[in-house]
């Protein structure tokens, strides 16, 4: 698959960004500072962030190595312009992110969201991408907001 539009995030993104994690209703945009700067310091070239742009930002993902393993990811966002929900983009920005882990060597990709019914469609669209619905751990974010983890195999 062709990932013409799928680009690494420049600061001059984060408003729009912000826009879509706030839309979503990801968590407050005035985090995106604090998670971003070590990607922009280049503190850590492993933290990686990354945008559909047609034009306008349509998307934004960012995954990171999960710490003490070997070969483990974990997807921490992923949001899609709402005007453009359900065009491709998200599962455009997912193919690649599975595409530059498999080969940068890495093993397993992990996903966490919600178990509430809000999030329904969210599970849905990993298990339509081949996720296996791995774990799912009670009343972790609150009481009666499981917390459901995803795992796809990269190798």
């Amino acid at each position: 698959m062709k990932h013409n539009f799928i680009r690494a995030m420049v600061r001059e993104d984060l408003g729009r960004v912000g826009q879509l994690v706030e839309t979503n209703e990801m968590f407050p945009s005035e985090m995106l500072g604090e998670m971003t700067a070590p990607y922009f310091e280049g503190e850590t070239a492993q933290n990686r962030w990354i945008v559909y742009d047609d034009g306008v930002v349509e998307g934004v993902a960012y995954y990171v190595p999960e710490q003490l393993t070997d070969g483990t990811w974990k997807l921490l966002l992923i949001a899609i312009d709402m005007d453009v929900h359900g065009k491709g983009i998200g599962t455009q920005l997912m193919r690649y992110v599975e595409a530059d882990l498999a080969q940068s060597g890495a093993r397993l990709l992990l996903v966490e969201t919600s178990g509430t019914p809000k999030f329904e469609r969210t599970r849905g669209f990993y298990d339509m991408l081949g996720y296996d619905r791995e774990a799912r751990i009670r009343d972790y974010y609150e009481a009666g907001d499981d917390k459901v983890i995803f795992r796809k195999s990269l190798i």
